[in-house]
Parts: structure tokens; C-alpha cells; sequence
């Protein structure tokens, strides 16, 4: 693998940098709707008590993709570091420098991508 050299690192490690603080901030102001729902509180409604539910699972799913997705971000940070970005963690070929502008966390390129859809 070569070191790519026709990218603006640093103009996406900014934009990778903030997206990971946009996650992070959200993540913080979700925290109580994931607390765990009293299923015994008698002063709640069993509809009330459903809804609630029901938000507690949504909140539990975002957080499971905001995980995720920080994820994406930190091995994206990890392969600017080590001079691997923007290439294929697959087959090894660069990635379109137009989908790494359009998804800086982006791992595969096109081809792979299409691959591990199919």
C-alpha cells in the first residue's frame, strides 16, 4: 500500500474530528432516555408505560448506532495516522477521493462496498 497523496488530510480529519464531538454531544443528551423504565411504577398508565418502553428501545438503538459510528470515526482517525486512509481496507486500491469527501469514515471502496452488499 502507498501513501495517498492527492487528498486533503487535514481538511477531513477536521470534518471527522467534528462529526465525532457532534456524536459524542448527542450521545450525552440521551442518556436518561435509555435509563431503565419502571415497569412497576403504579402511578404510570400500562399505555404510558408502553410508550415509554417503546422509547426506551429506540433510544437503546440509537446509541447502539451512534457506537457504531464513532467507531467508523476512530478507525478512520487511526488509518490518517498511520498513512493508510483512503485506501481499501480490502482489497488494498484507493478510494474515490469524491467518497471520501462525501463520507470521510468511509473504509472500502466502491467496489468492495457494492461487494459486501450483495
Amino acid at each position: 500500500m502507498t501513501k495517498r497523496t492527492d487528498l486533503d488530510t487535514q481538511a477531513l480529519r477536521d470534518r471527522l474530528v467534528a462529526h465525532r464531538a457532534e456524536v459524542l454531544a448527542d450521545e450525552a443528551s440521551t442518556v436518561a432516555d435509555r435509563a431503565t423504565v419502571d415497569a412497576g411504577d403504579t402511578a404510570m398508565g400500562r399505555l404510558s408505560r408502553m410508550d415509554a418502553l417503546q422509547q426506551q428501545a429506540m433510544a437503546q438503538e440509537t446509541e447502539r448506532r451512534r457506537q457504531v459510528e464513532l467507531k467508523r470515526i476512530d478507525a478512520a482517525l487511526e488509518r490518517l495516522e498511520t498513512g493508510d486512509y483512503g485506501i481499501c481496507v480490502h482489497c488494498g486500491d484507493d478510494i474515490a477521493a469524491r467518497r471520501l469527501a462525501f463520507d470521510p469514515a468511509v473504509p472500502l471502496c466502491i467496489r468492495c462496498a457494492n461487494a459486501a452488499r450483495s
